[in-house]
C-alpha cells in the first residue's frame, strides 16, 4: 500500500513542483491550501508525512504544526516545514513548534525526495 503525503501550501506553482516530483513514485499526494484546511485534512486522512509551508493564509504553518502535535491522533506524524521566507532562527521556531525537519526554498527536488524517503520510506 502506498504512503500518503499531505502537502500544505498556498502557492499553486510550488504544489505543482511537488506533484510532478511525486508522480514518478509510489506516494499518494493530497493537498491543502491553508493552515486550517491542512489541520482538518491531516485529521481526516491521517497521512504518513506532512510537508508544511510556514507562510499560509488563515493559520500559519507553525501554528498548524503546534495543533497537530497536541492532538493524539496526529502527534506522531512526521512534519517537514518548507519555507521560502527563510529567516535566521526559522529552523529553530519550526523545531519548537514540533517539526521533524526543516527545508528552506529553493531546494533541489532530489533533496526534498531524499527527506521524504527518510521520514516515509516507500514500500
Amino acid at each position: 500500500m502506498s504512503k500518503t503525503i499531505l502537502y500544505v501550501e498556498d502557492n499553486e506553482f510550488n504544489r505543482k513542483i511537488v506533484r510532478d516530483l511525486l508522480a514518478r513514485t509510489s506516494y499518494r499526494l493530497i493537498e491543502a491550501t491553508d493552515g486550517e484546511q491542512g489541520v482538518a485534512t491531516a485529521l481526516k486522512e491521517m497521512p504518513d508525512l506532512i510537508l508544511m509551508d510556514i507562510q499560509l493564509p488563515k493559520l500559519s504553518g507553525l501554528e498548524a504544526t503546534r495543533r497537530l502535535r497536541t492532538d493524539p491522533k496526529t502527534a506522531n506524524i512526521p512534519i517537514i516545514t518548507v519555507t521560502s521566507f527563510a529567516m535566521s532562527g526559522d529552523d529553530q521556531k519550526a523545531k519548537e513548534a514540533g517539526a521533524s525537519a526543516y527545508l528552506a526554498k529553493p531546494y533541489s527536488p532530489r533533496e526534498l525526495l531524499q527527506m521524504i524517503r527518510k521520514f516515509a520510506p516507500e514500500d
